[in-house]
């Protein structure tokens, strides 16, 4: 770690479970932590130095913070919808930001940047178009079902199956109402395989870091597949780098990326990628968590070297990168909850205890309530475990073992979680 960081003050945009991690290594560190968000009982905020309660989007309000409590810089937590105001506030303070509102355009919008993906032939989910009036002529070329989602929202947000015309007018309002730019897009809704592409830039050297398949739950008719988990590394890994890396990789340079850490989402079908999301920023389902126990460098650290010198540190991407993961095979495993109020945990016990499990984020506890307009996006995941394993049997060993083991109960005794992935198949053991 950066000695010469202590007693920086560091300011974190969003407080959300997900940025928990990153302030409590930036307070190992020895750094000063503001976090800010609108609501005051955001978990990140527990673990600051300071909370703050100035809204993340709030700009002008961020400045003035920034100013007052004379803050060395800024970083983005675990949020896609405060990128875009990090940069502003960076520009407006001098501060190091890995992002220009070059590439904030690009990846803020869902239609902007698949277009952008077009042009070096990383192809998005096939797209039929439709505007709010919602014309006889556009509707009659629609095969369904189809995915309608906001242009510029994140973890489910506003996203609606169809499977019929019928639905298509709800899905609509639902997508608008969830979008501040007012835009939408329909999409054919795929059921195939899905995966992560998590890449890492340090000085212009681009490094994809892990390739992994991700696995999400069909439970729940008509609404955003929501993850259940994913393994490491791909099953289709050497496909990915043989047809889609280098042009991703262009695309990446051409725009303007040297330093900073990104995600793209893509859909895997009969040998193609189609690619439907992206994020410039850590993410949620944090591989990093992973990355740190197999590879050794810390994507969070990085960023937060970044933030208070403008520079990542001395990681090496070319000697410490791997997304073969050196040999070891490693997962996540979330645990989705079904509405309701959380009565009892029971199978977490000892996993601190489990040299298996090397991170456990938990969102949520005994007595907290499960909305029922949570399902459908990651709000509903109660945690995620981060697990890295010798070898492919002893990684399907341990997540049989938790999907198993880890039960949680509703006020009347009922079940909450959902049903897991089917291991045996995602790891190809299957005879």
């Amino acid at each position: 770690m950066n000695n010469q960081l202590k007693g920086k003050k560091l300011l974190i945009m969003g407080a959300n479970p997900e940025t928990v991690p990153l302030v409590e290594l930036a307070n190992e560190m020895g750094i000063q932590t503001y976090v800010t968000s609108n609501r005051p009982d955001d978990p990140a905020k527990k673990v600051a130095c300071k909370s703050c309660d100035v809204d993340g989007m709030d700009v002008p309000g961020l400045v003035a913070l920034a100013r007052d409590e004379q803050i060395d810089g800024v970083l983005v937590g675990v949020a896609d919808i405060l990128v875009p105001a990090y940069c502003k506030v960076c520009n407006a303070l001098g501060f190091h930001c890995y992002a220009s509102q070059e590439i904030v355009d690009v990846f803020s919008y869902k239609d902007v940047f698949k277009a952008t993906c077009e042009r070096y032939g990383i192809h998005g989910i096939p797209e039929y178009y439709l505007d709010g009036e919602m014309r006889r002529e556009d509707l009659d070329k629609i095969k369904y079902p189809v995915m309608v989602k906001p242009v510029d929202s994140c973890s489910g947000m506003g996203m609606t199956v169809c499977f019929g015309e019928q639905e298509l007018a709800a899905a609509v309002r639902k997508a608008l109402d969830a979008s501040k730019v007012k835009r939408f897009i329909v999409e054919r809704y795929m059921q195939c395989e899905d995966m992560g592409m998590y890449y890492t830039f340090k000085d212009g050297c681009c490094s994809a870091s892990c390739i992994y398949d991700r696995y999400t739950t069909d439970e729940q008719k008509g609404l955003s597949r929501v993850c259940l988990g994913g393994t490491y590394p791909s099953k289709h890994i050497g496909e990915y780098f043989e047809r889609m890396h280098e042009n991703a990789c262009r695309m990446f340079r051409d725009i303007g990326i040297r330093n900073g850490v990104l995600m793209l989402s893509a859909f895997y079908e009969d040998g193609e990628f189609y690619v439907y999301d992206t994020g410039f920023r850590l993410q949620g389902e944090a591989p990093h968590l992973l990355m740190k126990a197999v590879h050794g460098f810390d994507q969070r650290e990085m960023l937060i070297n970044f933030a208070l010198t403008g520079s990542e540190g001395d990681v090496n991407l070319s000697v410490q990168d791997d997304p073969y993961f050196r040999g070891k095979w490693a997962a996540t495993l979330w645990i989705l909850l079904r509405e309701g109020t959380v009565s009892k945990i029971e199978g977490m016990e000892h996993i601190a205890d489990d040299r298996r499990v090397v991170a456990n984020i938990q969102r949520l506890y005994e007595s907290d309530c499960v909305l029922g307009e949570w399902i459908g996006t990651e709000k509903q995941v109660m945690t995620r475990l981060y697990l890295v394993c010798e070898s492919k049997q002893e990684l399907a060993g341990t997540l049989k073992e938790y999907m198993e083991k880890i039960r949680v109960y509703d006020t009347r005794g009922n079940l909450m979680a959902l049903h897991g992935f089917d291991v045996d198949a995602a790891l190809e053991l299957k005879q």
